[in-house]
């Protein structure tokens, strides 16, 4: 169904990752993922079913009692947001006006409409040619240094995309409590200007 979605759950606090770090957003993280990633910190989104339904209606309410708050945009998280069809809940949520972003690892074809989307593309499950070409910020995470090599294919993959056009933003973030990852992002972004380095700021702060 498209009036209600798996809700794993929803809250406002700052972006952790990312080019919209220490932003104000609320969060919206559905239910449901087959990716299947060993290090995913939020395993307990995997099953759907495990997780309640809300109304399109009950998620635009505290969008906006988040707004009113001062939430600057609202992030679709996961889980994997889009084996969900999005459309609908983009609808409702345009109303209130807040920039809609999408965190994704571009495994399904894009639904909804957003104003920023996030890919973090998986090697063991390459996302879409049409993710590549319509993402605005690319961001990998590294372990080993085969990250850095698929890292480098997905950016070169996203500039063919586009055709010769605008490419994403690139972003290598470190695996949490991953020190050969930290070495290896911190060592090829002092080399690769065009790399920037993300951190799960919200972890090291403590932040939900």
């Amino acid at each position: 169904m498209t009036d209600n979605l798996p809700v794993v759950e929803t809250f406002h606090s700052l972006q952790g990752e990312g080019s919209h770090t220490g932003r104000s957003a609320f969060f919206i993280r559905l239910g449901g993922c087959s990716v299947a990633c060993p290090w995913c910190d939020t395993k307990h989104s995997w099953p759907a079913e495990a997780h309640p339904r809300q109304s399109l209606a009950e998620l635009a309410a505290e969008t906006k009692a988040a707004a009113e708050e001062g939430a600057a945009f609202v992030v679709i998280t996961g889980g994997e947001p889009l084996h969900q069809n999005l459309g609908p809940l983009c609808q409702a949520l345009a109303p209130l006006r807040l920039p809609l972003h999408l965190e994704t690892s571009g495994v399904d074809s894009l639904s909804g409409r957003f104003a920023w989307i996030t890919l973090s593309p998986k090697r063991h499950r390459p996302p879409t040619r049409e993710l590549l070409a319509t993402c605005q910020e690319l961001k990998v995470v590294v372990h080993e240094a085969a990250d850095l090599a698929f890292a480098a294919a997905m950016a070169t993959q996203a500039r063919e995309a586009r055709g010769g056009g605008q490419a994403p933003e690139l972003l290598l973030q470190p695996g949490w409590d991953s020190p050969a990852g930290q070495a290896l992002a911190i060592d090829y972004v002092r080399s690769h200007p065009r790399w920037r380095l993300s951190l799960q700021s919200h972890k090291l702060l403590g932040l939900r």
